[in-house]
């Protein structure tokens, strides 16, 4: 019993030996034109629209699983921010309990928007792709039987050309010439049928998966709205709520100070030379108006000078016309805030306004030296094609062999692709910088991941 299986399984392997030695023959000759080639115009369309339409629904796919882990990722974050508002919000606020409510209506809303899409979109985009498989390996297999056919055409033929004639290898070539035809056109009348049918269906699918898609996007953006808008008015409420608290500021008097006008005004004092000073106008308590700090000292270009007795001349002369005609505010036992603004208001004199031009220009050259001076030089032991670098924010399964699983945290490299014109919108080209650390091998670990997960650093 096993020798006879044994046999049957040589000879059936040696039969499938001799039709691919027969089938190598035959596209050999014609390539060299030495044997005729049955062609089907109508047929090659077929397969060149099956061929697109099968790319195009693998490219939808691809780019709706990247929609959905966005999707997926925008409610993680959505739903940590409103985590930490009712974190932060302390229980004698008005609306804890809406924010609580809303926080967990908004959760549920993102979890059905991205389950809905799964099921109404994805699953029915997978179902449409599955039956291209099968006709792809149909296709392929009519191919092989077209050159079987052809072969056994053409043997046929010669030998009913030939001068000497044998019926029996005739007989036998005419049986094996109205098998092949027949296997042909079988699997060919199918193909002729379907292959038209599945091109037209294209635009149905797209219909009803673009339709669902805006749907339930409309439905969604339409329920989280409302959530928003309620939100807001919580948020109004609770402002309404503290509108006539006021905020105590640290270091602040616990009384306040009383401030009185003054029609006298002090005595200009005089700066010593080489150090030039400017004084206010209005001499106003800490507490009523807060004080300008000066910002600090710039050094000055070695290829300016300034002598130090005309700087003093003009701020001196500046410093006397501003404090023409000025006041002074005196502190009392009761606040009257009133006097204290309308002087404010009426009369400021900032420090910015007395600094002489000269120095001003001073600093500006000083600090573009100084810039000058700390650009980084570029970086080395880059990969071929480098153009900057990126981190993860969050975790990426690939989806595909071409993929970057990533990590958040994960710093990648960013090279130009081999050819541009592969490149999708929204990817990106590189490789980890930990594995072109190591192994240096960038045909073994570049491959492409979706850019908006992850953030630029150079």
């Amino acid at each position: 019993m096993a020798e006879s299986t044994k046999g049957v399984s040589a000879g059936f392997i040696a039969k499938n030996v001799q039709k691919k030695i027969n089938r190598a023959q035959e596209k050999v000759l014609q390539k060299l034109g030495k044997a005729d080639e049955t062609k089907d115009e109508q047929f090659e369309q077929c397969v060149q629209n099956f061929n697109r339409q099968l790319t195009e629904g693998s490219k939808l796919q691809k780019d709706l699983r990247t929609y959905l882990t966005s999707v997926k990722a925008m409610h993680e974050a959505t739903k940590k921010l409103s985590e930490l508002l009712e974190e932060i919000y302390e229980p004698d606020w008005v609306g804890k309990e809406t924010v609580h409510t809303i926080s967990e209506s908004a959760d549920l809303l993102w979890t059905d928007y991205h389950q809905k899409l799964v099921d109404q979109a994805l699953l029915t985009l997978d179902t449409y792709l599955g039956q291209f498989p099968d006709i792809k390996t149909r296709i392929a297999k009519r191919g092989r039987k077209l050159v079987d056919y052809d072969s056994a055409r053409h043997h046929y033929e010669s030998l009913q050309g030939a001068k000497k004639k044998d019926d029996g290898k005739m007989a036998k070539a005419e049986e094996e010439f109205l098998k092949a035809q027949k296997v042909f056109e079988e699997i060919n009348i199918d193909l002729q049928e379907e292959l038209p049918s599945l091109w037209n269906s294209r635009v149905g699918f797209y219909v009803n998966t673009f339709q669902s898609i805006a749907g339930l996007e409309e439905t969604f953006h339409k329920e989280m709205g409302k959530l928003n808008q309620g939100l807001g008015n919580t948020m109004n409420q609770l402002e309404q709520q503290h509108v006539n608290k006021t905020l105590p500021i640290k270091g602040a008097p616990s009384t306040p100070v009383k401030h009185e006008v003054s029609d006298a005004s002090p005595p200009l004092e005089e700066s010593p030379p080489g150090s030039p000073t400017v004084k206010s106008d209005n001499h106003v308590s800490v507490a009523a108006v807060p004080t300008t700090h000066a910002p600090p000292p710039v050094p000055k270009s070695p290829s300016q000078t300034v002598e130090p007795e005309y700087v003093n001349t003009e701020v001196a002369a500046e410093a006397t016309e501003t404090c023409a005609g000025s006041t002074t505010l005196e502190e009392q036992d009761e606040p009257t805030y009133a006097v204290v603004e309308k002087e404010t208001e009426a009369q400021t004199v900032t420090t910015k306004d007395t600094v002489p031009a000269v120095v001003m220009e001073t600093s500006v050259e000083s600090t573009n030296d100084a810039l000058y001076e700390t650009v980084p030089a570029e970086e080395s032991d880059m990969p071929p094609g480098f153009q900057f670098k990126v981190r993860a924010l969050h975790d990426y399964n690939a989806t595909d062999t071409d993929e970057l699983n990533l990590k958040a945290g994960d710093v990648v490299l960013v090279i130009i692709y081999d050819n541009p014109e592969e490149q999708d919108d929204g990817w990106l080209m590189g490789i980890k910088e930990a594995d072109w650390t190591q192994k240096k091998d960038l045909k073994s670990f570049a491959r492409v991941f979706p850019e908006n997960f992850t953030e630029r650093l150079q």
